[in-house]
């Protein structure tokens, strides 16, 4: 569960990169499509599935000593990141050009119309993929398979 929220929140990050390269409407499709209708549809889906095993130890015990300092590490290059870009460019935009709705249209309809298709089908089998895996059997199904 953890990790679909920090997912929406990168998600979300993309959305304020296309904004700042001059895309708005990307951006505001970035949020309502991505972050918005199918993040939402996944926690719903993690949610049914109550994964969790009831002798599972709680979260707080795991997170202790070691286990920071990964995302320490992490966190530290990303900020090293932030601080040169914001050196370099002088806190400026990059020269990116508005994009219309009209155009996004077209080009996602036009020669990228697989692609378009293609993240769909691969959203739409990760989805059927964690439900199968995730699904408890009844206790019909189970005296089926015997």
């Amino acid at each position: 569960m953890h990790a679909l929220l920090y997912l929406i929140v990168s998600l979300l990050a993309v959305a304020v990169d296309f904004f700042l390269l001059g895309a708005p409407f990307v951006a505001a499709l970035e949020v309502i499509i991505y972050a918005g209708a199918i993040m939402v549809l996944f926690v719903f889906v993690i949610m049914t599935l109550n994964v969790g095993a009831p002798g599972t130890e709680p979260a707080g015990r795991r997170s202790a000593g070691r286990a920071w300092i990964g995302p320490v590490v992490l966190a530290s290059v990303l900020l090293a990141e932030v601080v040169y870009v914001l050196v370099v460019s002088a806190g400026g935009v990059s020269g990116g050009s508005s994009i219309s709705p009209e155009e996004v249209g077209r080009t996602l309809y036009g020669p990228y119309r697989i692609g378009v298709e293609l993240a769909s089908l691969l959203l739409l089998a990760g989805l059927v993929g964690a439900y199968h895996l995730g699904r408890r059997r009844s206790s019909e199904e189970r005296e089926g398979e015997r």
